[in-house]
């Protein structure tokens, strides 16, 4: 029995809750016995309608229940579209700050959907959805089947997964998640860094934040890990691998057959107006040295944090004793 719930019929206690939209009045569609619920989830804002609508439009056609995160606090220019009804809306006012997911140029992802994710998405919410996708806005899906992409996941028994990217038009941080002529890839080798004795993240066991796709399992251990005060999250992709619910180097992959662009689209730092940026000054506030500046302490912060737990705790015994950012 829950705590605090002591005072209860056991029999009244419903532990978990989900996104599913309900009517004001009338009979409530009910999912089939054994089927499947899935969960897709990303921070967009109203300069990437065109990518997001694709997006949605996709997932909601694979019977996905969807959850909108608006940073820029613009939730009615939504409304052109017909399945503006059908998906959840959260914005948070005075959330599109730098200090939250503004200028960040390198996965729109880390800065904005984390914040959002460990406030709205607990496991105990999200615990009736089979798969968690959780995806930047700036993914284009026009070759990309959701439920073809979740029967590899099943069939492959990955726990923690991200579409592979089409070389040619998407921006690539990581080798790794380059599409090659495969059904699905756990690794890369690379002279110089990714040699064949080589089994840290990026090598292996290790996915970008930008488009990852969790089981249930292993988004409640990745949301325990996120930091609440910690809203940059560099470093987290390198700590998945202990959420992959077993072998990191065999729970987690890259799916080449179902594919996707990272556009790269940098539409936190983009102004308003067409006015070109002026030159770099130090002597003014430059948001984007910020930001870095920012993600880098916290980057440290957490690894401060890992390495005092791990210490503290006596019981726990790491796995992996490769990890290059473990010190």
């Amino acid at each position: 029995m829950p705590q605090r719930s002591e005072t209860l019929p056991q029999g009244i206690i419903q532990k978990t809750s989900n996104l599913q939209m309900r009517p004001l009045w009338g009979n409530v569609a009910m999912r089939k016995p054994n089927e499947k619920a899935n969960l897709f989830a990303a921070a967009v804002g109203v300069k990437q309608k065109v990518l997001v609508n694709k997006m949605v439009t996709k997932f909601l056609s694979s019977s996905f229940t969807v959850m909108l995160f608006h940073y820029d606090d613009a939730v009615d220019e939504w409304r052109e579209f017909d399945w503006n009804s059908n998906v959840v809306h959260v914005s948070a006012h005075n959330q599109t700050k730098w200090q939250v997911c503004f200028l960040l140029f390198v996965s729109n992802f880390v800065v904005c959907f984390l914040w959002f994710a460990k406030r709205f998405m607990h496991p105990d919410i999200v615990a009736e959805y089979d798969y968690v996708f959780l995806w930047d806005e700036d993914i284009g899906v026009d070759t990309f089947d959701p439920l073809r992409y979740l029967s590899i996941v099943s069939s492959e028994g990955l726990e923690i997964s991200q579409p592979a990217l089409d070389v040619g038009k998407s921006e690539i941080h990581q080798q790794i998640t380059a599409r090659i002529n495969s059904i699905v890839h756990r690794r890369i080798y690379k002279p110089g860094s990714c040699e064949r004795n080589n089994t840290s993240p990026p090598c292996t066991g290790w996915v970008e934040m930008m488009a990852p796709v969790f089981s249930r399992d292993a988004w409640r251990c990745v949301w325990y890990m996120i930091q609440n005060d910690l809203i940059h999250a560099w470093g987290l992709d390198y700590r998945l691998g202990y959420c992959a619910q077993g072998d990191r180097t065999q729970k987690m992959g890259v799916v080449d057959a179902e594919y996707v662009v990272h556009h790269g689209k940098p539409t936190l730092g983009e102004s308003k107006d067409s006015t070109p940026p002026r030159p770099f000054n130090p002597r003014e506030f430059n948001p984007r040295v910020e930001v870095r500046r920012q993600s880098w302490n916290e980057y440290k912060t957490f690894k401060q944090r890992w390495a005092k737990a791990a210490e503290e705790d006596k019981c726990w015994i790491d796995p992996y004793n490769d990890d290059p950012h473990r010190k």
